[in-house]
């Protein structure tokens, strides 16, 4: 059986986490595509990447507004993290019901549907942090591309598996 979440949270906290998913992602994406438009580019606009990464064109900008950008990222920073504790402080609520299950087979049932996905949300938002936090002295072409591939392609790829 899927998880019930209409029945175990009700349809007015599955709808606020729902706008607050989509609202906080919109609010996000605005205001770094607005800023990232504004952005002076004096050393070309060929970005060495498969799509246009905001760290990317970061390094393509000759003022010092890119700072503002540098803030946004720290907003969406906060936000994510806070997204992950949620997720964490989720994911112990269903560990802790799974454990107090009477039946063997169902906690392996049980923790063999959550481990997968939670292993692919660890990698995402591991990945995600690394590659948009680390120095730039930790910057090369090879490795942001590897850092790309393992946030925006390997999760979608893994979720029809998990």
């Amino acid at each position: 059986k899927p998880l019930h979440y209409g029945t175990l949270l009700g349809r007015r906290a599955c709808a606020t986490m729902a706008a607050a998913a989509w609202g906080t992602g919109v609010l996000s994406a605005l205001l770094h595509t607005a800023n990232t438009f504004s952005l002076p580019l004096c050393q070309g606009n060929a970005v060495d990447q498969f799509f246009c990464e905001i760290p990317q064109i970061l390094k393509l900008s000759c003022s010092q507004s890119y700072l503002r950008e540098v803030g946004l990222i720290v907003f969406s920073v906060l936000v994510l993290f806070g997204c992950f504790v949620f997720i964490l402080f989720s994911y112990v609520q269903i560990f802790r019901a799974v454990l107090r299950m009477p039946s063997e087979q169902g906690r392996h049932k049980a923790f063999s549907t959550c481990l997968p996905h939670l292993a692919v949300v660890s990698l995402f938002v591991s990945t995600g942090f690394f590659a948009n936090l680390r120095p730039p002295s930790l910057s090369s072409p090879s490795l942001d591309l590897t850092m790309a591939v393992l946030y925006s392609v390997v999760p979608p790829a893994l979720n029809p598996l998990i």
